[in-house]
């Protein structure tokens, strides 16, 4: 894939997870913080964003949204084939709840 594909693939990808990440918040806050993994603060910025802010954040060069395979063990739970699927994805939330939320620097 050429770079100007994926700069395209990403920004698509920005705008899809901004527009859920907004209404996940205002459907139920608490919950979507933890799906996404976000602080209250953070939770706060997304649920403000204009549509052209929104827009704007989309069209970074960079993912917005961070993926949760950093830690072995959850990805290993949630790809388990040997497993029962709900024991694994079970356990994987449990283990999502202890990682610390993202935070506004």
């Amino acid at each position: 894939m050429k770079t100007a594909g994926l700069l395209n693939e990403i920004r698509e990808l920005n705008l899809a997870y901004l527009m859920l990440a907004q209404q996940m918040i205002r459907e139920d806050r608490d919950a979507a913080m933890f799906r996404l993994g976000v602080s209250e603060e953070v939770a706060d910025m997304i649920e403000s964003l204009s549509p052209a802010q929104v827009l704007k954040m989309a069209s970074a060069n960079m993912m917005l949204c961070r993926l949760r395979f950093d830690d072995r063990v959850l990805l290993g739970l949630l790809s388990s084939h040997g497993r029962e699927a709900s024991t694994s994805h079970l356990h994987a939330t449990i283990l999502a709840c202890a990682q610390p939320l993202e935070a506004v620097s």
